[in-house]
């Protein structure tokens, strides 16, 4: 199954040139402030509170964010994260990708129960299904679906 992200074509240079006319200035160095205190704060409620408060981000009951995890600084609101779950170290979140000739947006959806390994990167417009396991260092540029264990760079589907 593909990413769900909105395209949006770009006439001039490349999508990075056109920033600023996709997220206010202001937005953006608010959420780079929450996201790197977020990313070294030990206390798991605290970062918690910190990502449902100031970047609007759904974010289940008795989940836990571990260090160095790095949210989409443009667009957080679009991230939502089930209860109980588990993200791994210096894992990247992406809601927003710029390319040269266009830029997307899209939701990404993590499920109840899910664990993600560390320094894996979820790509925008994916959605993971509950209990399902993403193994360390992997790119999710797809769908995963409930209850799967999913690895690798490009991610397969290890057990159903």
């Amino acid at each position: 199954m593909s990413r769900k992200t909105e395209r949006y074509p770009v006439q001039s240079a490349n999508s990075l040139w056109q920033i600023y006319k996709t997220v206010p200035f202001l937005k953006v160095v608010k959420n780079f402030i929450v996201i790197q205190i977020a990313r070294y704060m030990p206390f798991i409620g605290v970062k918690n509170w910190l990502y449902r408060t100031f970047l609007r981000m759904k974010v289940g009951e008795q989940t836990a964010v571990a260090l160095m995890v790095m949210m989409d600084i443009m667009f957080p609101e679009r991230i939502s994260i089930g209860r109980n779950s588990i993200i791994g170290y210096n894992t990247t979140i992406l809601a927003h990708e710029y390319l040269i000739k266009e830029y997307r947006l899209g939701d990404v959806i993590i499920g109840d129960e899910v664990m993600i390994g560390a320094n894996t990167t979820i790509l925008p417009g994916v959605t993971i299904g509950d209990g399902a396991i993403v193994s360390a260092g992997t790119l999710v540029h797809r769908d995963v679906p409930a209850g799967a264990f999913v690895g690798g760079n490009p991610m397969r589907i290890i057990k159903e």
